[in-house]
């Protein structure tokens, strides 16, 4: 195997273009198996029986028989195929045998600044027929051998790709990946593969093979799978991993879009991502202002929930003034979980963006403020020595974001404390030290990561503050207030309402009054 570079893409450790496959890293043999012993095709040696300015066709050829492996390489795409033919081999293959075996080895070269991270999203990822795409583990060794023939298989980088892709399923495969040991130096690790490829000398019948060779770019990888036999239906866009189906979906028909817009009008990526929060926030805003204005709600109550606390001061009460509390809620038109939905409602988008950023090619190598490649972490203030947890830098826009994570934590603990009153009020301040943990844990899990998706969430918490600032500042407590009174002294005649939380603390409490009375 020669050289795959993919041509301009530079790499961001080594002079040069991004080199996807080396012939001193990787090694793909195709073996035929003959009656007295297995031909390996790379142990030939192969004459230029033709040549055009997109292929070249290798030829070997003894006592009439013949072997033929042709290259092409397509116009203005990343996609190679292979066709390999034989001629005169009818009375020396095994009988029954209509295959080649694959044999493919890579050591996978690091290709970004940040190692771990790149390991993170690397995995040998294949497609099964008729199935969904699957990948062994990015951190760990693992073999696996699928029940199914595979449609291709994928040596993946974090954004580069090697794929081998079959007109006829591969069966028999068996996949491996194996993590470095501690000789690391400049890979991240080694991928193997072997199958066996529908290949009947015997029949005439070759193998028309394919490699994909390019960039983990979501539309080019989905033109590149219409030119497969296999069509839309090759899912080689699934390479760039997206997320579980509801954060790919989310990620696939909004958020792409929203990003494709943005960068074709010509914007630095620094300012896209800027532009990507804020459409982002002002479509989060209407649950953002339900969840604020429950919240409001709660905390114009809580004298009054004080006074429910007072009437029923003892623990075994506790069934009762929970109910009391209850009732309160209903009569003033108030949901107690009115705030969680409305988070619900954000979290998965806060999940799709964690899985979309880090895969964005587009990211590479591109400098915003003090970070020279928003895929990477950014590390103005470095240091020589790895220190635990932290390694040898500081990430600026992850302490900005670890920052405003801190502030919006707290800005929570004081909207949560509005809501609770009696020994739930001290159980939040119990719990409330566990919360202000988060912030630190984020840093460190996010000093290694992308400087883009970090500088996303600062953006995206320092937009919160300022909204929450907003709604506090813009939100009359007295007029609220009224508001419920007046909703209050509407609906206080209507039938009693009994929500179903309420009615099985009113079961439960029934219960527990018939067990003292057995007593």
């Amino acid at each position: 195997m020669e050289d795959a570079e993919i041509i301009g893409y530079k790499s961001r450790l080594r002079d040069g273009d991004v080199m996807i496959l080396g012939k001193e890293d990787a090694s793909m043999k195709l073996t035929l198996p003959l009656k007295q012993e297995n031909l390996c095709l790379s142990d030939l040696s192969f004459n230029v029986a033709g040549q055009t300015d997109s292929s070249v066709t290798f030829a070997v050829e003894q006592e009439g028989k013949q072997l033929q492996v042709r290259y092409t390489l397509r116009p203005d795409a990343y996609m190679l195929d292979m066709d390999i033919t034989a001629k005169g081999l009818e009375g020396m293959t095994m009988p029954g045998q209509s295959a080649l075996l694959l044999d493919w080895k890579a050591t996978i070269l690091q290709q970004e600044k940040g190692a771990d991270f790149e390991n993170r999203y690397s995995s040998l990822t294949y497609k099964r027929q008729d199935k969904g795409v699957k990948h062994l583990a990015e951190t760990s060794n693992e073999t696996k051998t699928p029940e199914e023939p595979l449609e291709w298989i994928a040596f993946k980088n974090q954004f580069f790709s090697a794929v081998l892709i079959a007109e006829k399923p591969m069966t028999k495969a068996t996949l491996t990946t194996t993590q470095p040991g501690d000789d690391y130096e400049g890979w991240l690790k080694e991928y193997q593969a072997t199958a066996e490829i529908a290949f009947d000398a015997a029949a005439g019948k070759g193998s028309h093979l394919q490699m994909y060779l390019g960039p983990n770019d979501f539309h080019i990888l989905k033109d590149h799978s219409k030119m497969t036999a296999y069509g839309s239906d090759a899912d080689l866009d699934e390479l760039v991993y997206l997320g579980w189906w509801i954060f790919r979906f989310i990620n696939r028909w909004s958020i792409l879009y929203i990003f494709d817009w943005l960068k074709h009008a010509g914007l630095p990526m620094g300012l896209v991502l800027f532009l990507l929060t804020v459409i982002v926030k002002v479509a989060v805003w209407p649950t953002q202002k339900k969840s604020y204005m429950s919240s409001a709600k709660m905390r114009v109550l809580k004298p009054k929930l004080d006074e429910l606390s007072k009437q029923y001061p003892n623990p075994d009460q506790a069934m009762q003034k929970q109910q009391a509390m209850m009732q309160l809620y209903s009569q003033y038109g108030v949901s107690p979980m009115g705030g969680c939905l409305p988070m619900l409602i954000q979290a998965p988008i806060w999940i799709a963006l964690f899985n979309f950023i880090p895969n964005a090619i587009d990211l590479r190598g591109e400098s915003f403020l003090w970070a020279d490649d928003l895929s990477a972490y950014d590390d103005l203030i470095r240091w020589s020595t790895d220190l635990p947890l932290i390694g040898n830098h500081l990430s600026i826009f992850c302490v900005l974001f670890s920052a405003t994570n801190l502030i919006n934590t707290w800005i929570s603990m004081r909207q949560q404390q509005n809501q609770f009153t009696g020994e739930q009020a001290q159980q939040m301040k119990m719990m409330q030290w566990m919360m202000y943990l988060m912030p630190l844990m984020f840093f460190f899990m996010f000093n290694g990561y992308s400087s883009g998706l970090s500088y996303y969430y600062f953006v995206s918490g320092l937009i919160s503050i300022l909204t929450m600032w907003y709604l506090r500042w813009s939100t009359d407590d007295k007029k609220l207030l009224a508001g419920l009174e007046a909703y209050h002294e509407q609906h206080k005649n209507d039938p009693k309402k009994v929500s179903g939380l309420q009615a099985r603390l009113e079961a439960l409490q029934k219960m527990q009054e018939q067990q003292k009375g057995k007593r």
